[in-house]
């Protein structure tokens, strides 16, 4: 009887998938954000690294198989793509450290983790460090030095090079149309953020690349794009002053495509069954269009996902039951 594959063994290639599925929403980043990303790529990375590694010492295990699985810089990779770019550096550092400190090995490392790694580290940066994770570079960014002397902090600072994003226009707008802010607030592109339509289309790219490859299956990621579609159509309220933008607008604007391919289909944290899955989508959707329209942040993914992760169990049961029921 042949012995079974080793986890890191199994786990390797589909991390090594998922960090090429989301080259072209890197490219697309590095090209409307500038260098800002390519910085934060390089400090998450080189973060995620060292804390694995020290995590590891400190537990007595061998640094192998865990620190080459490639599951750190996942997290690592898809935490860099959320934080703003040019924001300090010890943000960057903070937030990974966080994630796989109390995302992963609080709970025993690698298959363990209850909560996103990622999404718990960005939503306690954002609780703990508000200002810094509103502040979202402007149209293309900055150069490479202007880039390294913002997140390092080195005078001289660069002026001026932030900017509100739609979904932060759109939440506190009280008096134009959304045919005006399309218009006149150079956030909006032609369909959803400026810039932000064609990155999350890139990671549209990518997510279906991973569902060629079979790396997830299609119920959380259709679950989560179809919920947010379907509330979004139902409380679309036209263009008007007090509208809270069109489906297309919310697919295609923040976080909608990483998140939908990219987070919720992290397979530890996420629900096990089919219909499980396709429920744990459909709550994300539902609840980032609820954070983007009615709380307090403009985009609500991170949050979304980490209250579905408490949802999970039930949510397994559920199918569980339901699979129980059918007849044979």
């Amino acid at each position: 009887m042949s012995r079974p594959e080793p986890v890191d063994d199994r786990l390797r290639p589909a991390m090594q998938r998922v960090l090429l599925a989301t080259l072209p929403g890197v490219l697309a980043l590095l090209w409307f954000q500038g260098w800002g990303i390519a910085l934060n790529l390089l400090l998450a990375g080189l973060t995620a690294l060292a804390v694995e590694a020290m995590v590891l010492r400190l537990r007595g295990r061998p640094l192998a198989p865990e620190l080459y699985d490639g599951s750190a810089l996942v997290s690592a990779t898809l935490l860099a793509l959320a934080l703003p770019a040019y924001g300090p550096w010890w943000l960057t550092v903070t937030a990974v450290a966080c994630a796989l400190l109390f995302g992963k090995h609080l709970w025993g490392g690698v298959g363990t983790n209850p909560f996103n790694p990622a999404m718990l580290g960005y939503a306690l940066v954002l609780v703990a460090f508000p200002a810094h994770l509103s502040q979202w570079p402007a149209p293309h960014g900055m150069g490479l030095l202007d880039g390294l002397h913002q997140v390092f902090g080195v005078p001289p600072a660069p002026d001026a090079w932030a900017g509100a994003t739609a979904l932060d226009s759109l939440r506190i707008n009280r008096s134009l149309t959304m045919d005006e802010l399309f218009a006149h607030d150079p956030a909006f592109g032609h369909f959803g953020g400026r810039g932000a339509e064609w990155v999350n289309l890139a990671f549209l790219a990518g997510g279906l690349f991973l569902l060629q490859q079979r790396v997830f299956s299609w119920h959380a990621p259709v679950g989560m794009l179809a919920s947010l579609f379907l509330v979004s159509l139902l409380c679309w309220n036209g263009s008007g002053s007090d509208s809270h933008g069109s489906p297309l607008f919310h697919l295609l604007t923040g976080a909608t495509m990483l998140g939908a391919f990219f987070i919720v289909t992290e397979p530890v944290s996420g629900a096990k069954a089919a219909l499980a899955r396709l429920l744990f989508g459909a709550g994300v959707g539902l609840l980032t269009y609820a954070i983007r329209t009615w709380g307090s942040y403009p985009d609500g993914v991170a949050f979304a996902v980490l209250l579905m992760n408490l949802g999970v169990p039930a949510l397994d049961r559920l199918a569980d039951a339901r699979q129980r029921r059918q007849p044979v």
